[in-house]
Formats: C-alpha cells, structure tokens, sequence
C-alpha cells in the first residue's frame, strides 16, 4: 500500500496525506498500470455523464492533464523542443531539458492532444478508450523503466531504472489484463496492446538516436504519445 500510495503521490494531484517513501515504489515501478485505473476511470465517469461525445471527448482528456497535474504534458513538451533541435546530440539534450518552452514543444502539444481529441471523438466509446489508453500508457512506463537506458547519471528516470528488474515487464502486462472484465471487445484490445508496444518500442529506438538514451521527459512525452495512439487503434479497430 505505501508503493500505490507513492505511485499515485508521483503520478496525481490526488490528496492522499502525508508523502509516501518514494523508494517503495521505485523497487515495485510494474505498479504503474494501477495509477492508469485511477485516472483513466475517474476520466471515463465523467465522460459517461456527458451525452455529446465531442464534450465527453474534451472533459476526459481535460481530466487526465489536470489529475496528472500536467506531469506527462511537461514530458512530451520538452521532447518535442528536443526532437525539433536542430544541431548535435548535446545540443538537442539542451533543447530537452532546457526549462523554457519552445515551438517544437508547442507543436507536439497541439498536435497529439488534436489526434487523442479526434480519435475519441470518433470512436466507438469514450469512457472505454480514456481508461484504455491511460493504463496502457502507464503500462508503457513500465515497460520503458525497464529497457530505456538513461543517457545520463541522474534524474527520476535514472532513479527508478536503477532499480528496475526484468520481471516487471510481465508484472505489469498482467496488471493491464483486468482491462477484459471491463467489457472492451477483446480485438480492440488486443489493437491496443500491439500499438502501446510498438509505439514505446520507437520512441525508446528514437530517444537513443536522437539523445542517446531516456530520461523523465522522454518517459513523459512516451506516456502522452502511447495514450493517443491506443486511442486511434480503439478508433480503427
């Protein structure tokens, strides 16, 4: 219980008393699926309260910034600086971690949460989709602190990936399964699982290329990437 209460303490703006022992978590990091069910859920009953879907779609996305306290948001802003750098390796890891906000991040911004807007939009099901794609998304965090070596020595993500092992990856695929008692056709499903993977895969080969290796924000921008991806495969599927 100290583990999820960290877990959520880091992953929310929920009130849930004084600090948890952080290190806790980092030695049980395949949790992360559970902080998905959270926000996705409480994301999902507000969008069951709303009859449109184009105002559903905007109140659960609305949600999941403002429950995260725009943590991940931060990460994929960063990554986009980072990416859009032109220049050498250091001088796009300047750009990532750079604390100003500039128009490559902007535009990574914009141009996700357009594609998570209208993929929910046009989907069968907004609830199902928001929950799905942010437990996948955890999930992909947990994947991604496993296998994403840090390309420097310090920082959140070298923190948890220093005391990450191998067997928190299935761990935490297990702890996404309990998306099938939620009534999520099992193809749907399955179309999100294949793309959360494929989507972390690329982004871990992208962040090695590009910065050679991850850190938090590449964590975060791979969080808010792999929502909006499931979401489209929710779309298609």
């Amino acid at each position: 219980m100290t583990s999820l209460r960290a877990l959520l303490q880091w992953t929310t703006i929920l009130p849930l008393g004084a600090p948890a022992d952080f290190e806790a978590f980092a030695r049980r990091s395949w949790l992360y699926p559970a902080a998905g069910y959270v926000t996705g859920g409480i994301a999902a009953l507000i969008a069951m309260a709303v009859p449109d879907t184009g105002v559903a779609a905007a109140l659960a996305l609305a949600a999941v910034v403002l429950l995260s306290g725009g943590n991940h948001l931060d990460g994929l802003l960063d990554f986009g600086d980072g990416m859009m750098a032109h220049g050498s390796r250091e001088v796009r890891i300047r750009a990532l971690t750079d604390r100003q906000i500039g128009t490559g991040g902007v535009a990574a911004g914009i141009l996700i949460y357009l594609v998570s807007f209208a993929g929910l939009s046009a989907g069968p099901s907004v609830p199902c989709a928001i929950l799905a794609g942010e437990v996948l998304s955890k999930g992909a965090l947990a994947v991604l602190t496993v296998t994403g070596a840090p390309f420097r020595e310090e920082g959140i993500h070298h923190f948890l990936h220093a005391r990450a092992r191998a067997y928190f990856l299935p761990l935490a695929v297990l702890l996404c399964l309990p998306l099938l008692a939620t009534g999520i056709p099992a193809v749907r499903l399955a179309a999100g699982f294949a793309t959360a993977l494929l989507v972390t895969g690329g982004m871990q080969f992208l962040a090695g290329r590009l910065f050679g290796g991850v850190n938090g924000d590449v964590a975060g921008a791979t969080h808010e990437i792999v929502r909006a991806a499931v979401i489209l495969a929710f779309a298609f599927a």
